[in-house]
């Protein structure tokens, strides 16, 4: 069906309808209840978002799925994930639109004088600006933050950068893959695999993403009481490290400890006996939990002399026998189906599920059932999305499709009150750059 095409942060009456119609559907489990015409919980809210590749795109998509008006400034070549996959439109690659929906896109070239000043206009307005560039960098634009703050007391300043101000690693240039180095990711892999390895996903850049998020949200929800903005660090190494030392600082919490206590690493993630048990058929997750859980696995299982076993009777004693423990449950597991081990611990309440593999979420019942995912139409071209996976009862923010770049560089600049002779002759000299011409036309969502 054709729906209204909605600005991001905004929501039509035919949300509710539109997102029901674009999704898959389970026939044995109702839809879940949409807000038909309920605005964006961060409606009103204008994100300036200076960031490339994923960190602060991912960022500020989510800002964008909770209804902010997020204007992503790039530079006449654009992000770099636009050529990042296979595309079906030019500069719309499957990176790109992993991490960009719900966005509208200016092109300003900052190192001429008549781009930075738009950008200081369009700053005055804004709620939050975003950037990943290091600060002297920043600072020679003009754009640091006790510039822009004092311009603007009410903007939240978020710099997000690889490594935190005054360290030892100020201003060395961070990615995914130094950052899981750095912060214990692949020794972590070694200990379980014996080799040093990175997760493969953009861990630290999705981690530190999400965290970038909050931050954000903590000092605009500050900015309610105080009426002022402030600036805000998220540095990838700390916050990662941080991410990675929830369980894996472990004995290294126990300063007075014996130094065979004070070892860092969970030993439950970490041995190799941890990971989907291989079944006659295939494979499954099965994770007994409890003591309960446990008695009840080897009970039914047909082993009741492991439920009797010492060492797997009590959490603190499977914590010092994990590996004995899982290499026993493999082995078990490995003698029947893997549907009989889903029926088993369905029926024994002891979490289990099968593997999916990524082509196959698409079709899972469950996100089917709640209609995760969402299908656009643009240009005569289909395309699916995730939805945001939160649900607010009282917020519902219809999908966009990521924009081409500077879609909207005429539109936002003059919402921001710039005299349309001047924006020409911008665009004239290559200072903003508008393409409105390929630009997002009216979605259609349509029916997988």
């Amino acid at each position: 069906m054709t729906t209204p095409h909605a600005s991001p942060g905004g929501a039509t009456a035919a949300a509710a309808t539109a997102h029901a119609d674009s999704t898959h559907a389970d026939p044995t489990h109702s839809a879940p209840s949409i807000p038909t015409a309920a605005p964006g919980a961060l409606s009103g809210v204008r994100i300036l978002d200076l960031t490339t590749v994923v960190f602060g795109p991912y960022a500020s998509q989510i800002l964008g799925d909770y209804g902010a008006d997020v204007v992503k400034i790039e530079a006449p070549g654009g992000d770099s994930t636009r050529q990042t996959g296979p595309a079906l439109e030019a500069g719309l690659s499957a990176i790109f639109l992993g991490m960009n929906r719900n966005k509208r896109s200016v092109v300003l070239d900052l190192k001429q004088p008549e781009a930075r000043a738009a950008l200081l206009t369009l700053i005055d307005r804004a709620d939050v600006i975003m950037h990943s560039m290091r600060p002297q960098k920043m600072a020679k634009l003009g754009l640091d933050a006790a510039t822009l703050c004092a311009r603007n007391p009410r903007l939240i300043y978020a710099g997000l950068y690889g490594f935190g101000a005054g360290g030892a690693y100020d201003g060395r240039p961070a990615y995914d893959d130094i950052i899981q180095g750095l912060s214990g990711v692949a020794d972590m892999m070694a200990r379980q695999g014996g080799a040093p390895r990175y997760l493969p996903t953009i861990a630290a850049d999705k981690t530190c993403g999400l965290i970038a998020t909050h931050a954000i949200l903590a000092a605009l929800f500050q900015r309610e009481r105080t009426g002022r903005g402030q600036a805000i660090e998220i540095p990838m190494f700390e916050s990662m490290t941080s991410f990675m030392l929830v369980e894996h600082m472990y004995g290294r919490h126990l300063v007075d400890a014996p130094p065979e206590d004070r070892t860092a690493g969970y030993p439950r993630m970490l041995v190799p006996w941890r990971r989907p048990y291989q079944t006659a058929d295939g494979y499954a997750c099965v994770l007994p939990y409890t003591d309960t859980h446990w008695r009840l696995f080897f009970t039914h299982a047909g082993h009741p002399e492991d439920a009797d076993d010492p060492r797997f009777a009590s959490i603190a004693s499977r914590t010092r026998h994990i590996g004995a423990l899982y290499e026993r449950a493999g082995a078990i597991v490995a003698t029947q189906t893997t549907a009989h081990w889903l029926a088993l611990c369905e029926r024994l309440e002891i979490p289990a599920a099968r593997v999916n593999g990524l082509d196959e979420l698409e079709d899972d019942p469950h996100l089917a059932s709640v209609g995760f995912f969402v299908d656009l139409e643009q240009n005569g071209h289909h395309y699916r999305f995730t939805r945001n996976p939160v649900t607010l009862a009282d917020s519902h923010v219809v999908p966009t499709m990521p924009p081409h770049l500077g879609a909207h560089t005429r539109e936002i600049l003059r919402e921001a009150g710039l005299d349309p002779a001047h924006i020409e002759a911008m665009l004239a000299k290559g200072a903003a750059i508008d393409r409105a011409s390929a630009a997002t036309p009216p979605h259609k969502e349509h029916t997988p």
